[in-house]
């Protein structure tokens, strides 16, 4: 497939209420929309949500726009890219920016699945439509009002549900939810809050019974990650320090975590999800598929790279309607059961951009063709 135009647009997308971790507080999910024409006219659509600023990991929204539109666009631009590895190999140059190559190489696989008039997901190697999803649930105003959602989310079916944990919304909060509910599956994401001297603080969660802690130290880190895992029997997930394939082996070579977090944006697309999916599958780790608070377009290639046979935990797959008033995809993605979601059997990854909502919320676009990437390059 020849690689003919690539338009973005760097979007703000209003949260129904503010989300609260304990790397940033938003009251809007920033994001960047890839729409990538390939010859005969096929398009591909990726969303990568990094967010308004440098605060879960180093790159932010409007660097992602730039790096887009200045580097990663031109170097594919008038490119035959006959597979997703063609495509890595073309933006290796490049160094990290990892959600700005994500963007392209969804919209790739999305327009490559339209093109085999194939859905996406079994595309990639999914082994079942139906997946399970789990609830997340940010930091509240008081105990009381998260218990409530708890049991709302206990109500709806969802099996296990996932909670922000950060300074002055820990242990106590913790042992009052395992107290109100004794049975249920939680595991807490401290989003890179804590550090090695914190480890009284991790023992003292052991007795809780968690599913997991997701990322408790530094987003780049895997020595102290490892030294922590040793000390603890809560399993660790790695959430922001897999950021590639090699990132992966290393933190599985150095025995830093039992479960692995899978988020295309994260990893720099669904090309290297599916080789950090294969890694963990042969070292018997598990894995689960993150999200962002991407919109349905955004969630698109998460619930696709649910369905694989190492996806082992409730991923991170939630209604329009949890966080949006409106969704700037269609269709909107609703629950297929209670608990459950549904891959779609369209081709392609089965979402598009609403064009109005997407006109409402764009802050900046820029529209690239090969032609003129050819003579930039001249």
């Amino acid at each position: 497939m020849r690689i003919e135009a690539i338009d973005l647009h760097h979007v703000a997308m209003p949260l129904l209420e503010p989300w609260r971790t304990a790397c940033s507080d938003e009251t809007a999910i920033e994001s960047v929309i890839v729409r990538l024409i390939g010859e005969g006219g096929v398009e591909g659509w990726g969303e990568t949500a990094p967010h308004r600023g440098p605060l879960y990991s180093p790159e932010w929204a409007f660097g992602v726009f730039c790096v887009l539109r200045d580097w990663l666009a031109p170097l594919v631009l008038g490119q035959e890219v006959e597979s997703g590895r063609d495509l890595q190999e073309l933006l290796r140059p490049v160094k990290g920016n990892f959600f700005a190559k994500a963007g392209l190489d969804i919209a790739w696989w999305d327009a490559h699945a339209k093109a085999e008039g194939r859905p996406l997901w079994q595309l990639i190697g999914g082994v079942r439509r139906t997946v399970e999803a789990g609830a997340d649930l940010g930091v509240k105003d008081t105990i009381d009002e998260l218990l409530r959602e708890i049991a709302a989310a206990i109500e709806a079916g969802f099996k296990r549900v996932k909670l922000k944990y950060r300074p002055g919304w820990d242990i106590d909060m913790v042992s009052a939810v395992r107290s109100a509910f004794p049975d249920m599956v939680f595991h807490i994401d401290c989003n890179s809050g804590y550090a090695l001297d914190d480890l009284d603080m991790f023992r003292k969660l052991d007795r809780f019974g968690l599913a997991m802690i997701e990322q408790p130290l530094g987003h780049d880190d895997l020595l102290d990650h490892a030294r922590l895992q040793a000390e603890i029997e809560t399993p660790i997930c790695l959430d922001e320090t897999i950021t590639s394939p090699a990132r992966a082996r290393h933190a599985i070579d150095l025995k830093a975590c039992r479960w692995i977090n899978i988020k295309a944006g994260r990893v720099g697309g669904l090309t290297n999800a599916v080789a950090v999916h294969e890694l963990c599958r042969e070292a018997g780790i598990g894995n689960w598929i993150g999200g962002m608070l991407e919109s349905a377009l955004g969630q698109a290639p998460s619930l696709a790279l649910a369905t694989l046979p190492n996806v082992r935990y409730p991923s991170d797959i939630f209604p329009s309607r949890r966080f949006y008033a409106a969704d700037l995809a269609d269709p909107e993605l609703s629950l297929s059961g209670p608990g459950m979601a549904e891959a779609p059997l369209r081709p392609g990854h089965g979402w598009l951009p609403d064009p109005h909502r997407l006109a409402r919320w764009t802050r900046n676009t820029a529209s690239l063709t090969a032609p003129a990437a050819t003579m930039a390059a001249c």
